[in-house]
Parts: C-alpha cells; structure tokens; sequence
C-alpha cells in the first residue's frame, strides 16, 4: 500500500487529497482481488477506509481527468527516451446484463463470434517497439447514438433481405461518373476515434512526436486511412489476405489518353524476389517477408504494403500469415 501511494505522488497536481486516498485503495484492490472486477468486489477487498460507499462516491466523481492521469504517470514511471514508441487503438467488449447501466447495447464481441449485450470501450494505447509492452493511456466508452442504431439496424436488414445478385453484363454502367477517393464522408465511428486522436496528441506530441496509428483488419479501408492521415499520422492496419492488389504500371505512354496507372496484379504464389526482405527457418515452418509499394483500386494513394508467407517445408503447404492472415498497410509518404 506504501509503495503505491509512493507511485502516485506524482498526480497531486490532478486529483484532490481525498481523491488521491481512494484512488489507492481501489488501486491495490484491484491488484489483489480475484474474479470479476465491480464495485462490491473493490469494496470487498479495499480493506479500511475502502467501503462499498467510498468506491462508488469515487467513480461517481466527473472531475478526474483520466486521460492526463495516464500520461502524467506514463511520463514519470514508464517513458524512456531512447525507446521508440507507436500509438495503438483497439476496441474491446464487456458482457453486462441488465437494462440500466448506461451505454448498455449490443456490440459485436471476437471472442464470442457474434453481437452480444454488454459494454464498449475504445482504447489508445503506447507500444514500446523496444519492451514490447503496451501502456494504456487513454479509454472512452462507446455510446451510439440513435442514428447510428437505426442505420446499423437498416443496413443488417437491407444485407439480409438482398437477393442473389445477378450477373452483370460487361462493361460500365451507363450515367455513372468517376467518384474522387480522397473525398471521404467519415462515419460516427471514425469521427469519435478522430476526436481521441487528436487530443491524445495534443496532450503528449510536445514530448513524444508520433509517427504511426496501429488499428486491427475492421479499419483497413480507404475512410480509416483518410481519418487517420487527417491527424497527421501513418496508419498501420491489415488488408484480407486475398485483396487485389497492384504494381505501379511502369512502361511506355500508350500515346491516347490519361497515363495508365495500374500494371500487373499481384500474385501472391508467385511474389518477385525483388520484393524479399527476410527469410528465416522455424521448426519446419519457412517464413518469407516481403515489402512493396502497391496499389488497390480502393485506396486514394499508393500503400506501403508488407506479406508474411509461411511454408511448412515437410508437405508444402503455403499460406500468408498475419495475426490472423492479413496483409500490413501504411501510406506511402
């Protein structure tokens, strides 16, 4: 308990004395209790001074500035200059029964597989490249609005009402015009990722410049890269593993209109060895790592894009690997 009212000596400046007392005793609750973490399980095994009421007049309390107590004690306990670090954002599902608890929806939970009732949160995260630890700086629940509901609702119902699509005939439709990529309208959902972007970096850029975003596969798509570009950051995120990808056309002007922009499709059987940056050997198991500037027809700038393949060298079986299979992605500058 000393040490830890010891290590947050360094929020006084944020929190007011009484606050700083329980926040401790919830700390080293937290740090000891076993099970699901609720107040009455905090309150439990506080000890003296952390009764059932101290928690909740606690979290009740709208004053405390989570965000600059992370950084503040990031910044005292854990930043080592010399380490390289990269912003990291994910989203993360809390079952929870009931009706009253506020933000109460159903969110689509990995782990389950499917939409479930419970709690979102969003959190930003530092990466240090060199530990290879992470440190949660920043976390915000999730609360659609009513608009996002009802267009979420309309586009499962319009999905699963589609008929078998048709075969289309070759060619262009006729009356359709070219669409600008760079003219993105963000969704609710971006728009907020935006808003904890930006002011994360505007509470630590002026002692931590950041270069990269990392965000999972669901924001591997040309409005996440816009959104994360208008921070002025690099996203790195994962394309499907069997996405159409492109190399720069690169030979001569056809003489008749525009320059021709994409040359021939990637194969991922047959990558040029041109393109291979590291080849190591595990147990069997080949791993070839490839990096190349590329296009996609759905991406307003060419991407720095970066493919795992994994070959077992007993049978032959060769597959791209990602965590899960998947394919990096960054802007090229």
């Amino acid at each position: 308990m000393i040490n830890i009212l010891a290590l947050f000596q360094c929020l006084q400046p944020l929190l007011a004395v009484t606050a700083l007392k329980q926040f401790s005793l919830i700390a080293f609750a937290m740090l000891v209790m076993t099970g699901r973490v609720t107040m009455l399980s905090m309150s439990r095994w506080a000890g003296k001074g952390g009764s059932y009421r101290t928690v909740q007049r606690f979290f009740y309390t709208k004053a405390i500035p989570w965000a600059a107590l992370f950084w503040v004690f990031f910044q005292r306990h854990l930043y080592r200059s010399d380490h390289r670090y990269l912003l990291a954002g994910d989203e993360v599902v809390v079952t929870k029964a009931g009706k009253e608890t506020s933000g109460l929806d159903r969110f689509y939970s990995s782990l389950y597989g499917k939409p479930v009732p419970g709690l979102s949160f969003f959190a930003l995260s530092l990466v240090d490249l060199s530990e290879r630890r992470s440190f949660p700086i920043r976390v915000e629940q999730v609360l659609r609005t009513e608009a996002e509901k009802v267009a979420s609702k309309a586009k499962a119902e319009a999905k699963r009402q589609k008929p078998a699509a048709e075969k289309r005939p070759r060619g262009r439709r006729k009356g359709s015009q070219n669409k600008s990529k760079a003219e993105v309208e963000l969704t609710p959902e971006l728009l907020r990722i935006k808003g904890m972007v930006a002011a994360q970096l505007e509470l630590m850029t002026a002692l931590l410049p950041l270069t990269y975003l990392a965000l999972d596969g669901h924001f591997g798509n040309n409005h996440a890269l816009f959104m994360v570009r208008q921070c002025g950051l690099h996203l790195i995120s994962k394309l499907r593993c069997d996405s159409a990808l492109y190399f720069p056309y690169e030979g001569p002007y056809s003489g008749h209109g525009p320059p021709r922009k994409y040359g021939d499709k990637l194969d991922y059987r047959c990558i040029p060895d041109k393109y291979l940056k590291e080849t190591r050997v595990e147990k069997d198991i080949q791993t070839r790592i490839y990096q190349a500037e590329l296009l996609h027809k759905e991406f307003s700038q060419p991407l720095n894009v970066v493919i795992i393949v994994k070959t077992n060298l007993q049978t032959g079986a060769c597959h791209l690997v990602q965590q899960p299979p998947g394919v990096a992605l960054r802007p090229v500058d």
